[in-house]
This record gives C-alpha cells, sequence and structure tokens, in this order.
C-alpha cells in the first residue's frame, strides 16, 4: 500500500461520513477505489465493500462478502460489526433463524461497545423466528 495504515483507516471514516453525500453506485465507486489500495483478498477489503453494498441496499451481494471477510480473518471491532450487519442482511429477507444462530454466538464474545446492537437484533431475529 502506498499509503500509511492509519491514513487509509482516516480515508475510509472521511468516506463514510460523506455518504450522504453520494448517489449510492458513486459511494460503493469510492469505496472501491479505496480498497484497491489494499492487497488483494484481505479481510478488511472484503468487509469494506460488504459494508458499502449493504448500505447502499444490495444485501443479497453483502453476504458473501461478510463471509469472505470472516473466513479471511477478520478481526477486532469490524468482525463483530460483520456478523451483526450480515445477521440483519440474511433477517430482512426471511432467514431469521440464520441470523439468530450468528448472533447468538456474539453472546459469548468478550464484551465491547457493540454488546447492545448485538442483543437488539438477536432480539429481532428472534422474534421473526416465531
Amino acid at each position: 500500500m502506498h499509503i500509511t495504515d492509519a491514513a487509509w483507516e482516516q480515508q475510509v471514516a472521511d468516506l463514510w461520513q460523506a455518504i450522504d453525500d453520494y448517489a449510492p453506485d458513486q459511494f460503493v465507486a469510492q469505496l472501491e477505489l479505496l480498497v484497491a489500495g489494499l492487497p488483494p483478498e484481505t479481510a478488511i477489503g472484503h468487509f469494506e465493500r460488504a459494508s458499502a453494498q449493504d448500505s447502499t441496499g444490495h444485501p443479497d451481494i453483502a453476504v458473501p462478502l461478510y463471509r469472505a471477510a470472516l473466513a479471511a480473518g477478520l478481526t477486532g471491532l469490524r468482525r463483530r460489526k460483520a456478523t451483526i450487519q450480515m445477521a440483519s442482511s440474511l433477517r430482512n429477507p426471511g432467514n431469521a433463524d440464520g441470523a439468530a444462530k450468528l448472533l447468538a454466538t456474539e453472546l459469548d464474545a468478550p464484551t465491547d461497545e457493540l454488546d447492545g446492537a448485538v442483543r437488539a437484533f438477536l432480539a429481532r431475529a428472534l422474534d421473526d423466528c416465531t
């Protein structure tokens, strides 16, 4: 990568902060440009691409990218966010059982600021299972 990790992270954060300034396809294109600066097939790249697709109305494209990110060893808050976001993307088209299974495993994860989101999305998924 030709830019530092901190600089790249800031560019990603700035882009996400400005998402409403872009048409959906423009936002995805801008994110793809940033991800192109990473080594191919990186977990973070898959995650950011998945999040962009999810946020612009394409959960069907996002789910395989979230799976790829997790399979590639995504860690930290991004790993937990990927699990939550993928569960939401599965739940919306009717796979509440799959979403609940993903989120139930997160109850045993070390505690962090995403605990509330895990519980809230799990509750919604479980409600849809009944």
